[in-house]
């Protein structure tokens, strides 16, 4: 499902889903659109509401299902994906909006709960104005082009008085009066009508006003659920597009199968995602501050409405030329992506006002979890109290890395199993999805309290941990923890990086152990630490990957020669390794002999969920700085920093879904990867609009903001965990599905 998260959220987005099926499959939707166009309630309206699909969101007290907006957020989707026609978006967002309304939003809220249709117009979409009346108003002007106004029972008009204030009307379309005409027009959408309101003079009496209406929350609610119905087209088009592919041939074979259009496939997928998060995190933001909701809803404007049209083109145009006919179904949610995002206008201010609120504030992760684990929460925050009393001796050897310093603070914190708390006992804590979002928030309440890392160690200590001996965990476990002991992996051979299978370097077992011959490549920290981990070839008689073995090996053996690599920024952040006859004991082997394939998939497959952490360092530093500064380039700065934190803010929306995920009890889901490839993009993006924004200042190696040394340190974050090109073709084969060659 697009954004649910609970069991009961996918049960409602079936049942949304079924309803369709039944109910208005596409041959049916094409022969209404006329009917469509002109207004008409559907003939399964009435049906629709009496589930109460409609309402689910409101409260019971108000007639409704007494869910949550988030619930909505999954009808919406659902029915976008299904192409489900009507009038739901619009009569859901304008119930969305008057529950922000005080009591005087009671009649309108039982009409939409029992059923009436709805819609609602912002007042940066009206030219109306309001005016006093007697005891009533005189409103007067038109509206620009609104979808589902003509279907609409109910009108939500925000309008502008002659004091500059937005005030919120409920109009009676089924009762009109003097003054008053919906004008129809030919809409992209062919699936939802879209219409003009024009005003003449028309008397509305006082109880007509909807009072305490923040215009700024009801902006975000608006972007928010056109958001949802966005991503839930943009899926189904992901969804159309893989199935099509997968079973299409050409010279024998399924076109799924070529590298070309996996990865495409795979592309588009990975922006799907991007675009469900954003969606769902501007619902989710609805709890937070106004500058929170704006930020997020913002970031949706951009990721999710923005992007819709081009990843629905890009998904028809995977279909080739049959996806372009009128029969086909792929333009119909083309129309649909194209109408949402036109609705709320143009990008560049989305952009822009991402960028200025950017300038000052960065987008909460944090989740309103209650009293939930209030004592675990407590002795949490005393250890760390306990923490910030201490310091720690050795501070780290790489500025860009604050957590591997060690001392009497990591000590504490290593003891207490917060360095690694999602690690059995003794080690971590064995911590819960929830707990580790508490222990999360405390470390961010205390910002001097800088959170341990475990290194490379933290891709290696798990498997040690599942897979290796006592021995191993009890001479290991400790040192890493404390930060004491540092870690290399040595898994990358010149002729075997991302095809590892065909690595070359061989151990021969001896009396007492193995002795090994090899060349390693690309070895981060090989020249800093005291342990490795090895893959290494015992078996050249089996196939390549049942041959493989994984040792731990001490960097100081005789015969180990390090070499670093200078980088093209001048630092020396890899290294080679060559090993000539170097003895490794028995009890130096992790698992059994052959075990090392599925050991290294393992140390992998965390090593790419480590690097998906990477959003969290900061990318729009000299973005910011441009930003900050009044000239001609300011407003393209702006703009740039609006979308770089826009992209970020989806990845970390995620990441953050996948936990609450976990946090439900369901399974782990392809988070990792998807965002890995997300970061890649990320990365190319904020680059590309830093060195464009920053001009002069990269003719400079070193400058004030820095630019040039993020700037080369890129690749190696693009190429880590595997090259953006083997992302995709995870992602195409393990979690599209697509056929192998």
């Amino acid at each position: 499902m697009v954004l649910a998260i609970t069991t009961e959220q996918e049960q409602l987005a079936d049942a949304v889903s079924q309803f369709a099926a039944r109910h208005t499959p596409i041959d049916k939707t094409r022969a209404a659109f006329d009917s469509i166009a002109a207004g008409e309630l559907p003939p399964w309206w009435e049906e629709f509401t009496a589930h109460g699909f409609h309402a689910v969101h409101l409260a019971d007290a108000a007639g409704g299902q007494g869910g949550t907006l988030a619930d909505m957020a999954c009808v919406v989707a659902a029915a976008a994906a299904a192409l489900l026609p009507g009038p739901l978006l619009s009569t859901a967002t304008t119930s969305a909006v008057a529950s922000l309304a005080d009591t005087s939003a009671a009649p309108l809220m039982a009409d939409l709960a029992g059923g009436a249709t709805a819609a609602i117009v912002l007042p940066e979409h009206s030219a109306v104005h309001a005016v006093r009346h007697g005891d009533g108003w005189c409103l007067s002007g038109s509206s620009g082009t609104t979808l589902g106004i003509c279907a609409a029972q109910r009108i939500l008009l925000g309008t502008h008085s002659h004091s500059s204030a937005e005030l919120w009307f409920v109009l009676d379309a089924r009762a009109p009066g003097a003054g008053l005409t919906i004008e129809r027009q030919k809409g992209t959408d062919l699936c939802t009508d879209a219409g003009v309101l024009h005003l003449a003079d028309h008397i509305v009496p006082a109880g007509s006003v909807l009072s305490r209406i923040s215009t700024e929350r009801a902006r975000c609610m608006v972007v928010a659920l056109t958001a949802c119905a966005a991503a839930g087209t943009v899926r189904r088009c992901v969804d159309a597009a893989v199935d099509y592919i997968r079973t299409r041939e050409q010279f024998g074979k399924p076109v799924g199968a070529f590298q070309a259009l996996q990865h495409k496939a795979a592309v588009l997928l990975v922006n799907a995602e991007l675009a469900s998060a954003a969606a769902w995190d501007a619902v989710r933001a609805a709890d937070d501050s106004v500058e929170q909701h704006r930020l997020a809803a913002a970031s949706a404007a951009l990721m999710a409405v923005g992007r819709s049209p081009d990843l629905a083109l890009d998904a028809l145009l995977m279909f080739g030329a049959i996806g372009y006919t009128w029969e086909h179904d792929m333009h119909l949610y083309w129309r649909r992506a194209i109408s949402l995002a036109a609705s709320l206008g143009t990008t560049t201010q989305w952009s822009r006002e991402a960028g200025e609120l950017a300038r000052r504030l960065k987008r909460s992760t944090a989740v309103n979890l209650g009293d939930v684990e209030s004592e675990f929460r407590g002795h949490v925050a005393a250890t760390l109290d306990r923490a910030l009393a201490l310091h720690n001796e050795n501070p780290t050897d790489d500025p860009r890395a604050p957590g591997l310093a060690f001392g009497a603070q990591r000590d504490l914190l290593a003891e207490a199993g917060l360095v690694a708390p999602h690690l059995p006992a003794p080690w971590g804590l064995a911590a819960s999805a929830v707990q580790q979002i508490i222990i999360a928030e405390e470390f961010d309440k205390r910002p001097d309290l800088i959170r341990p890392s475990l290194g490379i160690a933290e891709w290696i200590f798990p498997t040690i941990l599942d897979r290796g001996s006592d021995q191993q965990r009890e001479r290991f476990g400790w040192p890493i923890l404390r930060g004491t002991q540092r870690w290399c992996q040595l898994f990358s051979e010149p002729g075997a990086g991302s095809d590892l299978a065909s690595l070359s370097t061989r151990a021969v077992k001896v009396d007492g152990g193995w002795l090994i011959n090899g060349h390693k490549i690309w070895t981060s920290q090989a020249d800093r630490a005291q342990f490795g981990a090895l893959l290494a070839r015992t078996d050249a008689d089996t196939s390549k990957h049942r041959g493989i073995s994984y040792f731990l090996v001490d960097m100081t053996s005789p015969g180990i020669e390090v070499s670093p690599i200078k980088q093209a920024s001048g630092l020396f952040d890899f290294n080679e390794v060559f090993l000539t006859d170097v003895f490794v004991p028995d009890d130096m082997l992790v698992g059994r002999p052959g075990d090392g394939w599925d050991l290294a998939v393992a140390t992998m497959a965390v090593e790419r969920t480590a690097i998906g952490n990477y959003v969290n360092i900061d990318r729009t530093g000299a973005l910011r700085h441009m930003a900050s500064i009044e000239g001609p380039d300011q407003d393209a700065a702006l703009r740039a920093l609006g979308d770089v934190e826009a992209h970020t803010n989806a990845i970390k929306a995620m990441v953050l879904r996948e936990t609450l995920r976990l946090v439900e009890g369901q399974g782990a889901g392809p988070t990792s990867s998807i965002a890995k490839y997300a970061m890649v993009m990320l990365l190319r993006r904020a680059s590309t609009a830093t060195l464009g924004l920053t001009g002069r200042i990269a003719m400079l190696e070193d400058s004030d903001p820095a630019v040039i040394g993020p700037y080369f340190d890129m690749p190696s974050e693009l190429i880590g965990g595997g090259t953006a090109e083997i992302q995709l073709t995870v992602i195409a084969s393990m979690i599209l599905g697509l056929p192998r060659k």
